[in-house]
C-alpha cells in the first residue's frame, strides 16, 4: 500500500504540483486585494495542487511510450507496468481535475478556477498532446501553466488585473524554458532518441546555451522590477540572491558546457524559482 502510494505521488508529480501551488500563492502575495480568509486560501491551494497532479498524471500516462525510450523515465509505472494505462485512470485523472476545479471556484470565484483551468489545460493539452512532439516552442508555450496559476491567485485575491500579478506571470512564462532547456540539455542522448524536438536538441550546444542564459538574465531583471509595485526588501532580497545564482550557474553553461554543469543550472532554476516565490508570501505576510 505504501508502495503504491508513493508510486501515485510520483506519477502525479506532486512535488512540481507543490510548486505551481506557491505560484498561485504568490499571486495571492502580489495583488494588492486582499479579502480572502485562510480557508479559502488553503482550498484554492489544495485546488491548485489537485489540478497539477491530474495533469502531471496524464503527461505520464500519455507519454509512456516516449518514456519508455528514455533512461530518466523508462522505470515510470505506466512504462513498467505497474499501472495499467487504461480507463479507470482517465476517470480517476478527470475526476481528481473536476474536484480541483470545483474547490478553486466555490472557496473563491469562477474566474479564479477558469485560471487554474487554463493551467491545467495548457500543460495537459497544449503541452503534452498538442506541441511536445512537434515543436520546439513546446515548452515556451506550455509555460503559461505555471503563470496561469499566478493569475488563478491574483483572481481570487483580486477580480481587477494589476501590474504586479502580470508581471509575476510573465516571470513565470520567461523561466520555464530555461529551466527545461537546462534539464533537456543533461538529457539530450535520451530526447534525441525520443525524437522530441527540445531546443538543445535541435540547434547547437552554444546556441541553446545562449538561449538559456538570455532568457535568464530578461526573467531576473523583470522580476526585481516588482519593487516598484508594492513589493518590499524580503522579496527584493530573495529574486536578487535566486536571480544571481541562476545567473552565474547559465554563465558557466555557456563557458563551460556539460552535462554536470546542465544539472547545476537546472537546480539552480528550482532554487531560484523557490526563493523568489517564498520572498513574496514572506513579504506579504511580514511587510504588508
Amino acid at each position: 500500500m505504501i508502495q503504491t502510494l508513493k508510486l501515485i505521488y510520483t506519477t502525479a508529480k506532486v512535488r512540481l504540483g507543490f510548486l505551481i501551488m506557491a505560484c498561485a500563492l504568490a499571486g495571492i502575495a502580489v495583488s494588492p486585494g486582499s479579502g480572502l480568509s485562510p480557508w479559502q486560501v488553503l482550498v484554492l491551494a489544495l485546488g491548485v495542487l489537485l489540478s497539477s497532479a491530474s495533469v502531471g498524471a496524464f503527461n505520464q500516462l500519455y507519454e509512456r511510450d516516449l518514456d519508455a525510450q528514455m533512461t530518466r523515465t523508462r522505470q515510470r509505472p505506466f512504462v513498467t507496468g505497474r499501472f495499467k494505462a487504461d480507463g479507470y485512470w482517465l476517470a480517476a485523472i478527470g475526476l481528481v481535475l473536476l474536484v480541483g476545479l470545483v474547490a478553486a471556484a466555490l472557496a473563491t470565484n469562477v474566474i479564479a478556477a477558469a485560471y487554474v483551468f487554463l493551467g491545467a489545460f495548457t500543460y495537459g493539452v497544449v503541452y503534452t498532446v498538442w506541441l511536445k512532439r512537434r515543436t520546439w516552442l513546446n515548452i515556451v508555450i506550455g509555460g503559461l501553466s505555471g503563470s496561469f496559476a499566478v493569475m488563478a491567485g491574483a483572481a481570487a485575491a483580486d477580480s481587477s488585473l494589476a501590474p504586479a500579478p502580470i508581471i509575476l506571470a510573465t516571470v513565470l512564462f520567461l523561466w520555464t524554458p530555461p529551466h527545461f532547456w537546462a534539464l533537456a540539455l543533461a538529457c539530450k542522448k535520451d530526447y534525441a532518441a525520443a525524437e522530441i524536438p527540445m531546443l538543445p536538441v535541435v540547434v547547437t550546444e552554444s546556441t541553446a546555451t545562449r538561449a538559456i542564459l538570455a532568457h535568464t538574465v530578461a526573467m531576473v531583471t523583470l522580476s526585481l522590477t516588482l519593487v516598484w509595485f508594492g513589493m518590499g526588501w524580503i522579496y527584493l532580497l530573495g529574486a536578487a540572491a535566486g536571480g544571481t545564482f541562476f545567473i552565474v550557474a547559465s554563465i558557466r553553461l555557456v563557458t563551460q558546457p556539460s552535462v554536470s554543469q546542465s544539472w547545476r543550472t537546472f537546480a539552480a532554476s528550482i532554487v531560484q524559482l523557490g526563493l523568489l516565490l517564498t520572498a513574496a508570501i514572506l513579504d506579504r505576510l511580514f511587510l504588508a
